[in-house]
């Protein structure tokens, strides 16, 4: 018997504004200027909390900061087309994401200074907390996802997660099980290019991230990262469709321009020409040309929006500080077991004559 072909499939890439600040009226989306200025404000938020979040670690003021300077448009965008009734499952790179969402910077902040009271979920809002391991917090996102679809619930679960996890067993078990349970998730890769070191030609040979999804029954569409209109789109379709039993898988091309976290260093196994080339794509000065274009932002406004920011970001930080100062870091023994273990006293009391000078 001869052989015939039995699968065939195709990735659609979406881009709405291009690097130059051109826009495809076809595809632009119908947003207000108030809106379209939410997403600018997002995405500058984000990349003064990073600048804020590098130099409190160089000073010793929190622990490991993971910033995501140049994936504003993925985040923002994405987390931009949520409803309030939609859960969120972050991996541990999506203080854009909260921000969108609304979560306090002081919130974001307590997290990265070590206090799990950064990660507590505040009654009524729908974020996970940030998930370290990477690629484990998928088949969470499908699971809610499966819980959606088995109470009828008409919202939708989005789930961020990485290229390195993209290569992770995680990754796909999660689309598996919600390609066959009809789980209401959306997987939204962001492809940066790099998992820590390991560039994205060393991970896998697939053309495209978004094609692993298909093999689990998965619709799947690449979009710019940096192009916050079309990940917002693509995002927004994909929910309204996962909504309905359909999940939906997007891969969101884009770049990490800084470092993976404060303990890592890019200059390593990256050059400054690739870096250089990628600083070109800015999203947040991509769309800002497109803001003004639109007139709806200009160097008065802009002036303001970044003197308003430094001045909450600040404000956020001695926040924070305050929260750490009136903690007990000897609390830390208290939450291993339900009662403190022989070896556990020991070390309390170890830690206690040591910050006691004794």
């Amino acid at each position: 018997m001869p052989r015939e072909t039995i699968a065939e499939f195709d990735v659609d890439r979406v881009e709405v504004l291009s690097a130059a600040g051109t826009v495809d009226e076809d595809l632009e989306p119908d947003l207000s200027d108030e809106q379209l200025l939410a997403l600018y404000e997002s995405m500058k938020r984000s990349r003064a909390l990073d600048e804020k979040g590098v130099s409190l670690q160089r000073r010793g003021e929190i622990g490991t900061f993971a910033p995501a300077v140049g994936q504003e448009a993925a985040q923002v965008g994405s987390a931009f087309a949520l409803r309030e009734d939609d859960w969120m499952v972050p991996s541990f790179r999506e203080h854009p994401a909260y921000l969108t969402r609304g979560t306090p910077i002081a919130t974001i902040l307590a997290y990265t200074a070590g206090m799990e009271e950064g990660a507590v979920i505040p009654e009524g809002e729908r974020n996970m907390p940030p998930s370290i391991a990477v690629g484990a917090q998928v088949p969470h996102a499908a699971g809610i996802g499966w819980a959606q679809e088995i109470k009828d619930d008409p919202a939708a679960t989005l789930v961020y997660f990485g290229d390195g996890a993209s290569s992770q067993g995680d990754s796909y078990e999660g689309m598996n099980f919600a390609g066959v349970f009809d789980a209401h998730a959306v997987f939204f890769c962001q492809n940066n290019q790099y998992a820590i070191s390991v560039p994205r030609a060393r991970q896998t040979d697939a053309e495209t991230l978004a094609q692993k999804a298909i093999a689990a029954g998965i619709e799947a569409v690449q979009v710019d990262g940096n192009d916050v209109l079309g990940v917002y789109s693509v995002t927004a379709d994909a929910l309204e469709r996962a909504r309905e039993g359909e999940p939906w898988m997007i891969e969101a091309v884009t770049y990490r321009r800084s470092m993976h976290t404060t303990a890592d260093d890019p200059s390593v196994y990256r050059d400054e020409a690739e870096e250089e080339a990628w600083a070109e794509r800015d999203p947040i000065e991509r769309f800002e040309r497109y803001l003004r274009d639109r007139g709806v932002l200009d160097d008065e406004r802009i002036a303001e929006l970044d003197s308003e920011i430094a001045s909450d970001t600040d404000e956020a930080f001695a926040e924070t500080r305050e929260m750490m100062d009136a903690l007990d870091a000897a609390d830390m023994f208290e939450h291993v077991y339900e009662e403190l273990t022989p070896d556990l006293e020991a070390q309390l009391a170890a830690f206690r004559r040591a910050n006691d000078g004794e």
